[in-house]
């Protein structure tokens, strides 16, 4: 049996193949910094995007974060008033306590006088 020659069709055929084959491989082999400077323009475009939305989000907290801070500037001054009349009545509270001031206080809120004490009493003069 004579072995057998490929036909001249399917030699075209694989040779066609071989050289699509090659020039694909040129192609990619042509400009191999091609796939690292389209990766950098991803990611400096993904970059930027997200640069922007944060920009944008910071642009509208600036208004909040005044008003945030102009309440608590409010709050501070009523704590600081509350913090005096606090500090009154802690005062006055411990005076009112206080055993050494007992009979002080027992004369200022009542007219009794101490045993130990005489009334002063005030004349005037007619002539």
């Amino acid at each position: 049996m004579p072995a057998m020659q490929p036909s001249i069709a399917h030699r075209q055929r694989e040779s066609g193949d071989r050289r699509f084959q090659n020039r694909r491989k040129r192609s990619k082999h042509n400009n191999p910094h091609q796939a690292i400077a389209i990766e950098s323009v991803a990611k400096l475009t993904a970059n930027l995007v997200l640069s922007l939305f944060a920009a944008s989000a910071l642009v509208q907290l600036l208004p909040y974060h005044r008003s945030v801070q102009a309440k608590l500037q409010e709050i501070q001054g009523e704590v600081k008033l509350t913090q005096g009349r606090v500090d009154r009545a802690k005062a006055e509270f411990n005076r009112n306590f206080d055993p050494t001031q007992a009979n002080t206080i027992m004369q200022e809120q009542s007219n009794r006088i101490a045993p130990n004490q005489r009334p002063v009493v005030w004349i005037e003069n007619e002539n």
